[in-house]
């Protein structure tokens, strides 16, 4: 994709270090330099404004990666690219059926109505909850993994979605300053929404939770 493109060795390209490997390593096929910059706290997704601090003159591209069945802010992300003469490529997620879209988003909607003591995702009208991202409270990421750790106990099969960015893991360590990426890697958590889950169990999907939010001390 990047080659096709017209991205070439030496050029740098601006990515996401909150996800996948799978972005910077393609950059770096190409013989390209992976830039991390900051994310929207509320897409997950590439902010704009941070995109467009650490183009420099050697910017040829931005990977634009839209995360958890939520888009990013494209237009804005075309903006800054014309303003810098950058491509824009984008990168999404695999389409789920329409039924099963519809489900997850009643099921979104059923623990946006009845969760407490954690931060649920923002809605918007086209969030297709490929994952229900929600927001522990606290001190960072003890906190996170020890209510994680107290949800499957309690039979709640969730999970971390993004347990290391990319500017931590070895060969892409970087000295930069992402806050938004490092609080989301520290509080984030994904709860099941998948279509075939019944009322019952999301029911005690929510009394696990409930259970535990305000009291995350008493889970350590």
């Amino acid at each position: 994709m990047l080659g096709a493109a017209g991205v070439r060795a030496g050029d740098e390209v601006v990515v996401p270090a909150f996800g996948n490997i799978e972005v910077a390593e393609a950059v770096v096929r190409v013989g390209a330099t992976p830039v991390f910059a900051d994310i929207d706290p509320a897409t997950y997704c590439l902010a704009p404004l941070a995109v467009d601090a650490v183009v420099t003159p050697r910017s040829a591209a931005i990977i634009v990666v839209h995360r958890f069945g939520r888009s990013a802010d494209v237009a804005r992300m075309r903006a800054v690219g014309q303003r810098h003469g950058l491509l824009v490529l984008e990168q999404g997620e695999s389409e789920l059926p329409y039924a099963e879209v519809a489900q997850r988003r009643e099921r979104a909607a059923y623990l946006d109505r009845r969760l407490r003591g954690v931060g649920m995702p923002e809605t918007s009208g086209g969030h297709t909850y490929q994952q229900y991202v929600v927001r522990v409270p606290g001190n960072g990421r003890p906190d996170r993994d020890a209510f994680a750790r107290a949800l499957r106990a309690k039979g709640v099969d969730c999970r971390v979605p993004v347990k290391t960015p990319v500017h931590r893991m070895p060969g892409f360590r970087r000295d930069v300053c992402l806050p938004e990426t490092e609080r989301a890697a520290d509080e984030t958590l994904s709860l099941p929404v998948d279509a075939s889950l019944t009322r019952r169990e999301m029911h005690r999907i929510v009394s696990a939770c409930n259970s535990l939010g305000g009291l995350l001390q008493a889970v350590y």
